[in-house]
């Protein structure tokens, strides 16, 4: 799955540590979802979306395939 964390992030000026704290995941979880290394839980996908403030679908899309 890929996603535009980062971006979002840097672009509301947050570093990974406030956005961990806000989630309440460590900072090392952030840097992997936003390296595209660890898919975050359902539960956890909708926390970043409200802190990021942007929808599921905005933040998170379907890995590139050689189709698309």
């Amino acid at each position: 799955m890929e996603n535009m964390i980062r971006e979002r992030r840097k672009a509301l000026r947050l570093s990974q540590k406030e956005l961990a704290k806000r989630c309440g995941v460590s900072r090392q979880t952030v840097n992997a979802i936003e390296n595209n290394k660890y898919d975050p839980t359902l539960a956890l996908a909708f926390h970043l979306a409200r802190e990021l403030q942007l929808a599921v679908d905005e933040l998170f899309s379907p890995e590139k395939t050689e189709d698309n």
